[in-house]
């Protein structure tokens, strides 16, 4: 089967990037090679007139080197901590990479259960659509310091798939250490990658899974399953793919793996 992305019909996308393509492995810094990568992309899909909002994890890996922390703490404090640390780190480094292009970024720190309180929900929807109409790209991540779900479960997955939905947007695009979805485990000898789904539910959950293997991220396959269930359900497409394969992923090319939209 051959994947199709029609940038064309994308007005507005949504992009999350996990913390281990910006960090690489546990306790490094970031990279700024990886975060110019993501931005030189979205500065392209800006300038052929798209809306983008990034979800971007991180902030806990990018905290780790400077409080001398080899690897992701456990105790969830010390992540909390790393990721106070992290955050103003996480922001400076994109502002920087922005500023090339001329683009302003903004900072929102959300949490699921602000997404899921009605009275929270229009207020979200509105300073995003205003920061858009303003051509201002919105970075969005869980706000790690008071909100304890997404750094247990998901890697801002279901965060990034709850947003998409709220304004939504006509893409999901999910950037990991992965290039795609795979039958089984990517590193088991004769694995296939699945590059287009059209039927969630006909996937074999019992070979698919695990975080990723930097270290630093608390997702996996699942957690990415489990967010394109929920805009393919809305009608919304999702790609997985990672970071060098994604000009050529949103150019229609057959890489990654792309869920249909039901």
């Amino acid at each position: 089967m051959k994947m199709s992305v029609d940038l064309a019909k994308c007005q507005k996308i949504v992009i999350k990037v996990g913390s281990s393509t910006l960090t690489g492995s546990a306790g490094a810094n970031l990279d700024p090679k990886a975060i110019d990568q993501l931005v030189d992309v979205v500065a392209n899909l800006k300038a052929a007139g798209k809306d983008v909002i990034i979800v971007s994890s991180g902030a806990i890996a990018a905290g780790l080197a400077p409080l001398q922390l080899k690897n992701r703490p456990l105790d969830l404090a010390l992540q909390q901590a790393a990721a106070s640390v992290g955050q103003g780190l996480l922001m400076a480094r994109y502002t920087e990479s922005f500023n090339r292009f001329k683009i302003t970024t903004s900072q929102l720190l959300i949490t699921i259960d602000d997404i899921n309180r009605s009275t929270h929900v229009e207020n979200i929807r509105g300073v995003l659509q205003s920061l858009l109409k303003l051509g201002v790209v919105p970075i969005v991540n869980e706000n790690d310091t008071v909100g304890t779900e997404e750094i247990r479960y998901g890697d801002n997955d279901g965060l990034a798939a709850l947003l998409t939905t709220l304004v939504g947007a006509d893409l999901l695009v999910l950037v990991t250490d992965i290039d795609g979805l795979y039958d089984a485990d990517p590193k088991t000898p004769g694995a296939k990658q699945i590059n287009l789904v059209s039927k969630i539910a006909t996937l074999d959950m019992a070979t698919i899974g695990g975080a990723g293997g930097a270290g630093v991220g608390s997702g996996g396959m699942v957690t990415k399953i489990q967010a394109a269930k929920v805009v393919t359900a809305a009608g919304i497409g999702m790609l997985l793919t990672k970071l060098p394969d994604l000009p050529a992923a949103l150019n229609g090319s057959q890489v990654g793996t792309f869920f249909t939209p039901n």
